[in-house]
């Protein structure tokens, strides 16, 4: 989808009958019958139905036309139906192949974004620090590897056109991205040789950095410099602690904690989170109200329940999500090089 949103003709080739999985994955549908977690990810695209066995001609002729390929099937999966990649990357000279796996290219075991999350190490550091390893809200193993997926295809096809070696094969395996996301997470682990825990809303390394509740609902404080931390405390009216040397720096307040938290959770609890807030921004102090997702949503200019949210990298939305097929009979006719040049 994203890289569709940046102007690719992009073809979904999918099972006939079903099609892709999460067509069927609601409700809630929409008058179509297509599950809003379909339509969420699938703009930009047109649709063929094709069984890989018995249309193995046209999926090959598909791919021979194409600039890039993806596929998520286990491996060996596409040998095992007749459909040789090696064979196609050399039959091809300007196509890149994209293969998304669970868990690389060595394990038969599907990729699914909750038992990635688990086996990366999110669950264990996401959630209240006294209780379960909990997943985050959405998939986002998932959308990391999507991501990494579009940066190696266009860094492959900028190459591509440059006229510099690069390896047109390219494999993005889900934990490998989950784990690269760990970021600072990871690096404190390796260099302080203590396992991360769960912190809640807070943060492991910045002080105040995490939600407080103001009289009315939650809000988020994130200090990210010691400036920041003085601006913040006087704005809150906590002047003794402004002034306090031992709470100058980060360290100083990571090691004094509870008596920051404490004392911000108190001063907080006095007014509505719009006037901390008001507060708090004019001294240009990181902070923001919880909101919900439909709040959230608002925000967001050109969202809509059939293209879903607006693309974040740029590009623009020319197509609605396909039906399954919608596109196939044509493509069959003309050939997807014809039907791409005038769809």
């Amino acid at each position: 989808m994203m890289l569709g949103d940046l102007g690719a003709n992009v073809l979904k080739v999918e099972r006939p009958g079903r099609g892709d999985d999460t067509r069927g994955w609601g409700p809630p549908f929409d008058e179509r019958g297509e599950s809003a977690y379909y339509l969420s990810v699938n703009r930009n695209k047109v649709s063929i139905a094709a069984d890989l066995r018995a249309d193995r001609d046209l999926v090959v002729r598909l791919a021979r036309a194409a600039d890039v390929v993806v596929d998520n099937f286990l491996p060996g999966a596409l040998a095992r139906l007749g459909l040789d990649i090696e064979a196609l990357l050399r039959d091809n000279s300007r196509l890149v192949w994209c293969t998304i796996t669970g868990f690389g290219e060595e394990s038969q075991r599907p990729g699914y974004d909750f038992v990635v999350q688990a086996e990366s190490g999110w669950m264990a550091i996401t959630g209240e620090t006294d209780g379960s390893p909990m997943k985050t809200g959405v998939a986002l193993a998932d959308i990391v590897a999507g991501k990494d997926a579009t940066i190696a295809i266009l860094a492959a096809l900028t190459a591509r056109e440059r006229g510099a070696e690069f390896d047109r094969r390219i494999v993005i395996s889900l934990a490998d991205s989950a784990r690269g996301a760990l970021v600072n997470v990871a690096q404190n682990a390796m260099v302080s040789g203590a396992d991360a825990r769960r912190w809640g809303n807070a943060h492991a390394n910045l002080v105040p950095y995490q939600l407080f509740r103001a009289k009315d609902r939650p809000l988020v404080i994130a200090v990210g410099s010691d400036e920041q931390w003085v601006a913040c405390a006087r704005a809150l009216g906590l002047d003794d602690l402004a002034d306090d040397a031992e709470l100058a720096t980060n360290a100083g307040r990571l090691a004094q904690r509870d008596r920051v938290v404490a004392a911000f959770r108190e001063r907080l609890s006095a007014r509505s989170a719009a006037e901390w807030i008001a507060a708090l921004d004019a001294v240009h102090v990181p902070c923001g109200i919880v909101k919900s997702v439909l709040e959230a949503i608002r925000d967001a200019a050109h969202a809509s329940p059939v293209i879903g949210m607006p693309p974040t990298a740029g590009g623009t939305v020319r197509l609605a999500p396909p039906l399954l097929d919608e596109h196939g009979q044509e493509i069959r006719r003309v050939g997807w090089d014809v039907f791409r040049r005038y769809s």
